[in-house]
């Protein structure tokens, strides 16, 4: 609790003694007055009250307006339809995000099986174990690896694993349908002359048994519940433990699906959907801010772009 709430409370708890313990003497007053002066005994009742309650009312608009202000008011955008910091409005916040309105490869996007191009391809996923933090950025819960975790190879060019965040509902529909969860690992080149430095893996989740690597974050994400840019430190974890693998899955250049929406992103998206209980969605929700319990952007035009299956026969994740 900030030192400006606290204020608000003590004086409104002020205000209820004055009222609870002055309301015997204005009553006395007011009976004593009612002979001798009649109508003065009505201002004696109400006239030091309404003061104090107007001084007050202000008081506790503008601590509390401070305390938006300083938690959730500071967002640079938001998931809510119509608001003027919603999706809709994200391209026109800031010039460096104009591509979230002019771009002409922006993700999320419908993958349909019937516009596909198929490709049997072996890809190689090496994950291994390494220290991580949890982080809490208002907008989403993220596991963030401070060292090595591991890489993807795309076409002999390496990409290494930075973080894992989750929405819900999923962001990109498969054949139309849209899943309960949506999880995305977000891999970066070292190298700086790769024209497309970002590869993101997307997995689909729909309700059904507790998935096991939510599971044993539960606690330190409980810990985070509305606390905005707090981090947990995790110790070791696993990437294996998401259990991403999958030899089927469709790829499509996109871009980041939240501001600055930057394209030139390689998209995995796998075709097998895995199981998260309601209640872990549930938490995830309750930890960000209000403004991003459904932080899924909206579907965007797929214009033209190819979308491959990929069928990759030597897949291999250790």
């Amino acid at each position: 609790m900030t030192s400006q709430r606290k204020c608000a409370y003590i004086l409104a708890s002020i205000l209820a003694l004055l009222i609870l313990f002055g309301a015997k003497s204005v009553i006395t007053g007011r009976a004593y007055l009612k002979t001798s002066t009649g109508s003065t005994a009505s201002c004696l009742q109400f006239c030091w009250i309404r003061p104090f309650i107007s001084c007050l009312s202000s008081v506790i608009r503008s601590t509390t307006g401070s305390v938006a202000e300083e938690g959730e008011d500071d967002r640079e955008f938001d998931y809510i339809k119509g608001s003027p910091k919603g999706p809709e409005k994200w391209g026109e916040l800031k010039p460096e995000w104009a591509a979230c309105k002019h771009g002409k490869m922006q993700s999320p996007i419908d993958l349909s099986n019937a516009r596909v191009k198929f490709i049997s391809q072996p890809e190689i996923r090496i994950y291994k174990p390494s220290n991580a933090t949890l982080k809490n950025s208002g907008y989403d819960i993220s596991v963030n690896w401070n060292g090595d975790a591991g890489s993807i190879f795309i076409n002999g060019t390496e990409y290494r694993l930075q973080q894992v965040h989750w929405h819900t509902p999923s962001e990109h529909t498969i054949n139309g349908k849209r899943f309960d969860m949506e999880l995305h690992m977000v891999h970066e080149s070292p190298d700086l002359n790769v024209q497309n430095r970002i590869a993101v893996i997307g997995v689909m989740y729909k309700i059904g048994r507790p998935n096991e690597f939510l599971s044993k974050l539960k606690k330190s994400i409980s810990s985070l519940i509305g606390k905005k840019g707090e981090e947990r430190n995790l110790g070791i974890i696993d990437p294996n433990d998401i259990q991403a693998e999958s030899q089927c899955y469709y790829r499509y250049m996109g871009s980041l699906t939240t501001p600055p929406c930057d394209e030139g992103v390689i998209w995995s998206v796998n075709t097998k959907v895995k199981n998260v209980a309601s209640d872990q969605i549930k938490l995830l929700k309750k930890a960000v801010l209000y403004y991003a319990k459904e932080n899924a952007r909206p579907l965007q035009p797929r214009n033209n772009r190819d979308i491959y299956l990929y069928f990759s026969k030597y897949f291999t994740s250790y």
